[in-house]
């Protein structure tokens, strides 16, 4: 016949020989206690933690502790779920032997896989951050790109802001009562704009006044006019 608690009492002490400073117990009766769980160090140092509440049941180790988590750091409620659903399957395959270690160790790998997960995940959620920043950026820099679509669309836009300008223009002459003329308009009430531009050009040239004395001296200059070989532009041009 089993000693089930010759079996706990032997489990205990191995127990608080191996988790000095994480293992406390609780009751003696029945037995109960815990042990504080802490992934190794990931990045900047944090850290994941659960504490693990065992209990003994009259007939462990042919049944399993009843086992629960009493608290936990950095953990999300999936990975709690996960830890849960880990300790149920390990207890189940070894039944008959003691499992508290085993127990122990499986959460202490759980914890360390969850820290590299959580670090995988913080670096995925920036990469996925700078994309969403370089994409804002590209499309800041590069505007709406125009299709037929959108230029049609604002075509039909302005050509309605025109009109309504228009109308707008028009009943505010209309109310004013002094109508905007064409230059048709313009043109048949007033027969002198025909005639402006001649007089403008016949008062230009009258203004016009000629220095007479700039050619007094013209008689004095000897010009070979009658030399086959005159050139008046080289006049000037002898050095002697």
């Amino acid at each position: 016949m089993t000693d089930y608690g010759e079996e706990q009492r032997n489990e205990l002490e191995a127990i608080e020989s191996i988790y000095p400073d994480s293992f406390t117990v609780l009751s003696e009766n029945p037995v109960s206690f815990t042990i504080t769980v802490t992934s190794d160090a990931g990045k900047n140092d944090e850290t994941v933690e659960t504490t693990l509440k065992f209990t003994y049941v009259d007939k462990y180790p042919d049944e399993p502790p009843l086992y629960e988590i009493l608290s936990q750091e950095n953990l999300e409620d999936a990975d709690v779920e996960d830890i849960l659903s880990l300790l149920q399957q390990q207890a189940e395959e070894n039944l008959g032997m003691v499992m508290i270690f085993t127990l122990v160790t499986a959460v202490q790998e759980k914890l360390n896989e969850t820290i590299d997960l959580i670090k995988n995940r913080r670096e995925e959620e920036k990469r996925k951050k700078e994309e969403e920043a370089e994409e804002a950026e590209k499309v800041a820099f590069q505007g709406t790109v125009v299709t037929i679509e959108h230029f049609l669309s604002w075509k039909a836009k302005f050509e309605q802001e025109m009109a309504e300008l228009r109308k707008k223009r028009q009943k505010e002459e209309e109310q004013s009562g002094k109508p905007k003329l064409t230059g048709k308009q313009l043109f048949e009430r007033d027969h002198n704009l025909d005639t402006s531009d001649i007089q403008f050009l016949e008062d230009a040239a009258n203004s016009v006044e000629v220095d007479e004395s700039l050619f007094q001296d013209m008689d004095d200059l000897d010009l070979d006019e009658d030399d086959p070989d005159f050139d008046p532009v080289c006049l000037g041009s002898d050095e002697d």
